[in-house]
C-alpha cells in the first residue's frame, strides 16, 4: 500500500465495532510471531489521567537515556501520534510498511476462516511490531477501554502496572458501579508484578487490593497527603513530595496545569521509584528533568492569550469536577466563555451540572466526523435548564469566532469535552494568532 491507500484502509477498519476480549488479538499476534513477548511493559489503566501519566513516565525514562516506546489513544492532531518512540511519532513510511504487513496478515486470517480483528487490535499489534523492531528498552502502554478484556492486556511481560484515577465512564462496557469498573481496570495486574495506584474511592481500592492479593502482586499507593509546598501559576506548578520509599523530593516542577496533574505526577514518581528498585537507572536529575519537560496537549493547555484560551479534555464527571476546581483556583472574578462539544454516550448532564455555573456564556459545537457526537443543538437544549446564555455554533471554526467576539482581552475562553474536536480547535486558534 502507499500512504493514501494506508489511510483509506485505516478509515475502513475503523468503521467496524469495538469488541472486548483477547481471543482475536492472541490469534493475530500468533500469525505475527508474538512480538509482544520480546518487550518489557509499563501498563497503564484508569478512567482519567492515563495519557498524562504515560507522558510523565516515558519522558522521565527518556531523560534517563532509555529508548522508550509509547502507545496511546485517542490522539489530538493526527493518527501517527498513537505510535511514538522517545516522543517522536512513527514516520509515514514506517506506518505504511507496518500497516501493509498487518493488512496482509488479516487477509491470511480471513482465508483461514478466522474472524477479522478490530481496528484497535490491528493497531495494538502494529505497535508491538514497531517497538520490537526498533529495539525499545521499555514500552509504556495505555489501555484503550477498561483493562481486563482490553486488547493491550494480551501482554505477559509486565514490569509495572499503573492504575490512575477510576471514575464512572464507559458504563455500557465496564459496569454501572465504581467497583465493577475498578474490577475491569485491575485486570492488567499480572502475577508477581509491581503495581502503583493513585488514591481511589474505597470501592475501587478494594478491587485493586483484592486483585493484587490474587496475583501475589506488590502494591504501592501515590498519596496526595504527602505532597507539600504546592505553588501554581499559569505557566507551571511546583511541589515537594515524600515517596513511599521515604525519598523526599523538594521543589519539583511541571509545566502541565490543573490540580489533577500533580496527582498524575506523583503517580509517575512512585512508578519511577519502583523501577529504580528493579534496577532501572533513573537519577534524581533525570526525574526532575523529565517532569519539567513533559508536555501533554489538550489537558488544561493554554493555547492563546489576550484573551486567555484554554483547551481541556474533560469528558466525564470526574474530569468535569477537576476542571471546575481548577477554574475556581485560577479564574475567580474572571469573565469566562465556554465552548463545549460532548459525545452523546457520555454523562453529559453531569458534565454540565459540574461546570455551567462558572461561565458567563456557553457555545455548543458538534464534534466533527464522529458518529457518537451529540449535535450542538441537542447539547444546547440540555444546557438551557441550567444556563440561559447558550449559543449553537455550526462548526468548530464558528465556535472559535463567536468566542472571540464574546470575550475581551481580560476574559478566559475554555474549550472542553471530547478530545475528538480539540485538535481541530487548537489548530484554528494557533493559526489565528499568526
Amino acid at each position: 500500500m502507499n500512504e493514501k491507500e494506508t489511510m483509506e484502509y485505516i478509515e475502513e477498519i475503523n468503521k467496524g465495532k469495538s469488541v472486548l476480549g483477547l481471543d482475536n488479538i492472541h490469534k493475530l499476534l500468533e500469525y505475527l510471531g508474538n512480538p509482544q513477548n520480546d518487550l518489557k511493559f509499563i501498563h497503564i489503566a484508569g478512567t482519567n489521567g492515563k495519557g498524562s501519566t504515560l507522558s510523565f513516565i516515558s519522558t522521565i525514562l527518556k531523560c534517563a537515556g532509555m529508548k522508550v516506546g509509547r502507545y496511546l489513544s485517542p490522539t489530538i492532531f493526527e493518527y501517527r501520534e498513537r505510535f511514538q518512540i522517545n516522543a517522536k511519532q512513527i514516520t509515514k513510511a514506517d506506518l505504511v510498511r507496518y500497516m501493509t504487513r498487518l493488512r496482509e496478515t488479516v487477509e491470511r486470517m480471513q482465508a483461514d476462516g478466522i474472524e477479522s480483528p478490530t481496528a484497535f487490535e490491528i493497531e495494538t499489534a502494529l505497535a508491538f511490531l514497531y517497538f520490537k523492531e526498533k529495539a525499545c528498552d521499555i514500552v509504556v502502554l495505555e489501555t484503550g477501554l477498561g483493562g481486563r478484556l482490553d486488547a493491550t492486556n494480551v501482554i505477559n511481560t509486565t514490569v509495572l502496572a499503573v492504575i490512575t484515577s477510576i471514575g464512572m465512564d464507559h458504563m455500557a462496557f465496564l459496569g454501572d458501579s465504581i467497583g465493577k469498573i475498578a474490577y475491569q481496570k485491575a485486570g492488567i495486574i499480572k502475577k508477581k508484578c509491581s503495581v502503583v495506584s493513585a488514591g481511589q474511592e474505597p470501592e475501587a481500592m478494594e478491587q485493586i487490593v483484592e486483585e493484587c492479593r490474587k496475583q501475589g502482586a506488590f502494591l504501592r499507593i501515590a498519596d496526595m497527603g504527602r505532597v507539600r509546598s504546592i505553588r501554581r501559576t499559569l505557566k507551571k506548578q511546583s511541589f515537594s513530595y515524600q515517596t513511599c520509599a521515604k525519598n523526599k523530593l523538594c521543589d519539583l516542577q511541571i509545566l502541565l496545569l490543573g490540580s489533577y496533574q500533580i496527582k498524575n505526577a506523583i503517580l509517575a514518581i512512585e512508578a519511577i521509584e519502583v523501577l529504580r528498585e528493579k534496577g532501572y537507572p533513573v537519577s534524581d536529575k533525570a526525574l526532575r528533568r523529565g517532569l519539567l519537560e513533559t508536555e501533554w496537549m489538550g489537558r488544561f493547555s493554554v493555547i492563546g492569550t489576550k484573551p486567555l484560551f484554554i483547551a481541556d479534555g474533560a469528558h466525564n464527571e470526574a474530569a468535569a469536577i477537576e476542571l471546575a476546581e481548577t477554574i475556581q483556583f485560577y479564574f475567580t472574578n474572571k469573565k469566562i466563555v465556554y465552548i463545549m462539544g460532548i459525545l452523546k454516550d457520555k454523562e453529559y448532564d453531569k458534565i454540565i451540572r459540574n461546570t455551567y455555573s462558572y461561565a458567563e456564556h456557553i457555545i455548543t459545537v458538534k464534534t466533527p466526523n464522529n458518529p457518537r457526537a451529540m449535535s450542538a443543538y441537542e447539547l444546547a437544549q440540555e444546557i438551557q435548564p441550567y444556563h440561559k446564555s447558550v449559543t449553537v455554533a455550526d462548526s468548530v471554526e464558528e465556535a472559535v469566532e463567536i468566542s472571540y467576539l464574546l470575550a475581551d482581552k481580560e476574559s478566559v475562553i475554555i474549550a472542553f469535552g471530547s478530545l475528538s474536536y480539540l485538535g481541530k480547535l487548537i489548530t484554528i486558534v494557533q493559526n489565528r494568532k499568526k
